[in-house]
Order: C-alpha cells, then sequence, then structure tokens
C-alpha cells in the first residue's frame, strides 16, 4: 500500500483520537479534514473510506475501555461493595445503560442506509457544527447551577432515557455525540463531569454495534491491500483517543460546553469562507 496512504491514516486516526470524546464532533472533523484536503476517496472506493471512518472508533471505543475498565467490570459483575455514593443504593446499573442506547440504536438500525448515502458531505456537517453548538451554549445557560445528579451514580433512568433521546441528534454527522448527551444531561440535572461519564460508557455499545454493522456490510468491497490502512488508523485513534479523554475528563466540569461550542462556530465560519 501506497506510504501517503498509510500517513493519511495516521491523520485521519489522529482527528478521530482527538475529537471523539470531545463535543466538536469527530465524523463531522474527518468528513471535513478528508473531503476537502485528504482525500481518500480517490484511492480507496467510497464505501471503504466511509467505513473507515466509522471502523477506527473502534480504536477509541478500546481507549474509554482502558479508561473506565473499572467500571466496567463493576457493571458487567455487579459488585455491590464498590459505589461513589454515600448511599449504597444508589448506583450506575447496566440497566441504565440499555435505556439510554434505545432510541438511538433503533432511530441508527432504520436510517443508516440513508445517513451514509445523503448525509456525509461537508454542507450536512456544517449545519451539524452549528445547531450543536447553539445546544450546547443553551445547555450552559439554562443547566441547573448545583446540580443534583453530581456523580453518575446518582444518575436515574428518566435522566438515562432523556439522554438517550437527545443522543439521536448525533445521527447527523457533525452534531456530536457526547456534544448531545453532555448537554443533554445537564439539562437534565446532571453535572457535566456526570454527564461526561455517562456519554463515554454509554458510546462503548453503540459505537460498537454501528462500527461492527459497517464492516459486515460492506466486507465485500475490501480487498487485503486494505488492512494496514484500518491498522494504522486504528493505533492512531487509540494513542490520541486515550491521551484525549483523559485531559477531557480532567477539564469538564472547569470550562464547561461553551469553549467548544465558540470553536465549533468558528469552524463553520471558516469552513464556511474556505468554500
Amino acid at each position: 500500500m501506497d506510504i501517503l496512504l498509510l500517513i493519511k491514516a495516521v491523520i485521519l486516526g489522529m482527528v478521530e483520537g482527538l475529537t471523539e470524546f470531545a463535543p466538536v464532533s469527530s465524523t463531522g472533523h474527518m468528513i471535513i479534514v478528508d473531503d476537502m484536503w485528504l482525500k481518500t476517496k480517490e484511492f480507496l472506493s467510497q464505501y471503504v473510506a466511509n467505513t473507515f471512518k466509522i471502523v477506527i472508533q473502534l480504536g477509541s471505543i478500546l481507549a474509554v475501555v482502558v479508561v473506565f475498565k473499572d467500571r466496567f467490570m463493576d457493571l458487567l459483575w455487579m459488585n455491590k461493595e464498590k459505589t461513589n455514593t454515600s448511599n449504597p443504593g444508589e448506583r450506575l446499573k447496566l440497566t441504565h445503560v440499555i435505556v439510554g442506547l434505545i432510541p438511538a440504536g433503533v432511530l441508527g438500525l432504520l436510517f443508516e442506509d440513508y445517513i451514509d448515502e445523503h448525509l456525509f458531505s461537508v454542507e450536512t456537517v456544517m449545519i451539524g457544527l452549528l445547531i450543536g453548538a447553539f445546544l450546547m451554549i443553551a445547555a450552559d445557560m439554562f443547566g441547573v447551577k448545583e446540580p443534583p445528579t453530581k456523580n453518575i451514580d446518582q444518575i436515574t433512568y428518566r435522566q438515562a432515557f432523556t439522554v438517550g433521546l437527545i443522543q439521536c441528534f448525533s445521527l447527523w454527522p457533525g452534531f456530536s455525540r457526547s456534544g448531545s448527551t453532555i448537554s443533554g444531561g445537564v439539562l437534565m440535572g446532571m453535572s457535566h463531569r456526570a454527564a461526561a461519564d455517562f456519554t463515554f460508557i454509554m458510546a462503548v455499545p453503540i459505537m460498537l454495534g454501528a462500527s461492527g454493522l459497517s464492516l459486515v456490510k460492506n466486507l465485500s468491497y475490501f480487498s487485503p491491500e486494505d488492512i494496514p490502512f484500518f491498522i494504522v488508523g486504528f493505533i492512531s485513534a487509540f494513542l490520541f483517543a486515550l491521551l484525549s479523554i483523559r485531559f477531557f475528563l480532567r477539564i469538564i466540569n472547569k470550562i464547561k460546553l461553551t469553549p467548544f461550542a465558540i470553536y465549533r462556530i468558528i469552524l463553520v465560519i471558516v469552513i464556511f469562507m474556505l468554500m
């Protein structure tokens, strides 16, 4: 495989890893970077190029699993001795995650083909970036100043389902999964950190499902020459996501969502001027 294509895989993996869990839309950034600069579709088929942008999210997923490994062990094995609250009856359960996944999971299955065919463009990403930015600003403005849900173990099923509903917006490329779900959590009375933790944990099964489905569906378009491209992108996404997640979780309660929203608005203006 051409060394230039492998370099592009590293760059796209870096973009994916740095932006997947920041509320700025990793898919949107990859579409912008690829369509306006790297142009991998000139080297690969459209199906392989689009699937690559989804499948390298597996690298980011692995980074989440590494960061939250104790939490996932707790969810799967229900270790009742572990809890982050003073009330042992309060704890995040696997059922909270399932409830949060249902809305976007159902809509994703119903509209996957339409999204792949019609929404992966720079123009649609600009729309998603802009509307998502306004939602994030609204969350910071109208969210509870002293949120009753300060950590993820205090989340209610009502909050989980409402966050899941708002996550449906992230099916539109550019809107951002973390941007929509963290905003939804804050508007539902969660702290920014609690909403971010729930977002990251909920992202693992839904991203695994989307990546796996896309990979199986488009498997016939792949050739052995594409494998190094995917491996390099996966490793790059994992390493940069690991750095990004740890940094983001340290700062989110302090800076909140508005700085990311301002960045998104500026990005849309820059893209518009370039186009």
